[in-house]
């Protein structure tokens, strides 16, 4: 796997270089503002591009923006995005782009090693991957639509952990309930969202995307 790093700190982005050889990911480019990114990913074409979402000149959306372009002229380009603070809004933006091989992390969870690196992988895989702490924003802003008012604190639990990518076993894990009580929760779930089930294998992660980019 081939990895390129857009991380406007020195540190961090060395740290982040470090991470991933020490565990077998290549590091094809690791630079510091979108233009070097733009340019890293049009040469390199990597399996996968770790971005801040902060960037230089004016430390707003610029990484962000230069995920969503890389996205847009090499549509499923896996994105893993890294952010200092809670962000949905930025969140939602780059998922709009296409549910599958999209990453939203907070910076925190990289001291995660094993889990970061699960979560390069998935991503780079096509899966995704939400931080914990930007799903429970995204349900809090729900719980105040109609919507969102259908389903019980107990299927709003599950909810966030389908939208972490995890899957019924570790759902079940998490809450201590049997599996079979997950499934009912999700089924339920998706008829209570009106959403269609189809064969594929992330409908789960996808549907519940489509809900949270929901207006």
């Amino acid at each position: 796997m081939r990895a390129v790093i857009a991380e406007d700190l020195t540190l961090l982005r060395d740290g982040l270089a470090r991470i991933l050889k020490a565990h077998d990911i290549e590091v094809a480019a690791a630079v510091g503002d979108p233009v070097a990114l733009a340019k890293a990913l049009e040469e390199e074409h990597p399996d996968i591009a770790i971005v801040d979402v902060r960037m230089p000149p004016t430390f707003t959306n610029e990484g962000l923006t230069a995920a969503i372009n890389a996205r847009a002229s090499r549509p499923g380009m896996p994105i893993l995005v890294l952010s200092q603070y809670v962000e949905p809004l930025y969140a939602r933006e780059l998922m709009l782009s296409d549910a599958a091989g999209v990453g939203y992390l907070l910076k925190d969870r990289v001291a995660d090693v094993g889990a970061f690196i699960d979560a390069v992988r998935r991503v780079a895989g096509g899966g995704t991957v939400l931080d914990p702490d930007v799903v429970t924003s995204m349900l809090s802003h729900r719980d105040r639509s109609h919507t969102m008012a259908r389903l019980t604190a107990r299927e709003r639990e599950v909810l966030a952990y389908m939208a972490e990518g995890r899957s019924n076993t570790a759902i079940a894990g998490k809450l201590v309930v049997t599996l079979k009580a997950v499934d009912k929760h999700i089924n339920s779930i998706f008829m209570k969202l009106d959403l269609p089930l189809d064969a594929d294998d992330n409908r789960r992660v996808l549907a519940v995307l489509r809900y949270l980019q929901a207006d």
